[in-house]
C-alpha cells in the first residue's frame, strides 16, 4: 500500500494487489458467503468477496517481506554495547487455527556486539512476522532468532503481550485476557541482572 499527498484532497490512498490472486480469493469469499447462508448478490454483500480478498493480502503481506534484509539494509558498525530497546511495537496477526485476529504490544531488546541496526528497522521485523499466519509462541521466537541471526548482538530479549480475538468472540469468551510470550539469547538468558534491567526498562515485572 503506498500513500501519495494530493495538494487538494490530502492523503490519497494507492493500494496495489496481484491481480490473479484477488480474482481466486474473491470467487472462494463468494462461495463461503453463500454457504453462510446470505444471498451474495445483494446490494451490501455484492462487492464484499473482493475486500476480503484484498484485506486478506494486506493482512499476510509479511510473506513477501524478508525481515533478515530489512535488518541488513541499516546496519552500521559500532563498538556500543549497552542494551537498545524498542518497546511497545504494535502488533496485529492472525491466528493460524480460527484466522481470528490478535493484536497487542511487542518489547525487543538486544546487546550490541560490534554492529547496530535502525531503531525502525525492528519494528518492521515485527511486522514482517506478524503479518503472517501465526501462533504468538512462533512469533516471539522467529523475532528473536531474526536479530540474533542477522546482528550476532551479545543477546536478543522479545516479550509480546497480545490479545486473542478467538479467546474473546468464541471458545471460552475471556474478554480481558492477555497472553504473554518471551524469548532470549546470549546475555539476557544467562544473567539475571540484564533480565530484570530489561523488564524493568519495558515497565513490567520479571515473567
Amino acid at each position: 500500500m503506498e500513500f501519495s499527498l494530493n495538494g487538494k484532497a490530502g492523503y490519497v490512498k494507492t493500494e496495489s494487489y496481484d491481480d490473479e490472486t484477488t480474482q481466486n480469493l474473491s470467487e472462494h469469499y463468494q462461495g463461503i458467503i453463500k454457504l453462510l447462508g446470505e444471498d451474495e448478490t445483494r446490494e451490501g454483500l455484492e462487492k464484499t468477496p473482493l475486500r476480503v480478498a484484498k484485506a486478506m493480502q494486506f493482512l499476510t503481506q509479511g510473506y513477501n517481506m524478508n525481515p533478515d534484509e530489512i535488518i541488513q539494509s541499516a546496519m552500521f558498525r559500532e563498538d556500543y554495547q549497552q542494551m537498545v530497546v524498542v518497546k511497545d511495537i504494535e502488533v496485529y496477526s492472525m491466528c493460524e487455527h480460527h484466522m481470528l485476529p490478535f493484536f497487542g504490544k511487542a518489547h525487543v531488546a538486544y546487546i550490541p556486539r560490534h554492529h547496530i541496526t535502525g531503531l525502525s528497522k525492528l519494528a518492521r521485523v515485527v511486522e514482517a512476522f506478524s503479518r503472517r499466519l501465526q501462533v504468538q509462541e512462533r512469533l516471539t521466537t522467529q523475532i528473536k532468532d531474526c536479530i540474533q541471526k542477522t546482528l550476532n548482538p551479545l543477546g536478543v530479549a522479545v516479550v509480546i503481550e497480545a490479545q486473542h480475538m478467538c479467546m474473546q468472540m468464541r471458545g471460552v469468551q475471556k474478554q480481558h485476557s492477555v497472553t504473554t510470550t518471551s524469548d532470549f539469547t546470549g546475555a539476557f538468558l544467562k544473567n539475571n541482572a540484564t533480565r530484570e534491567e530489561f523488564f524493568n526498562i519495558i515497565g513490567r515485572k520479571h515473567y
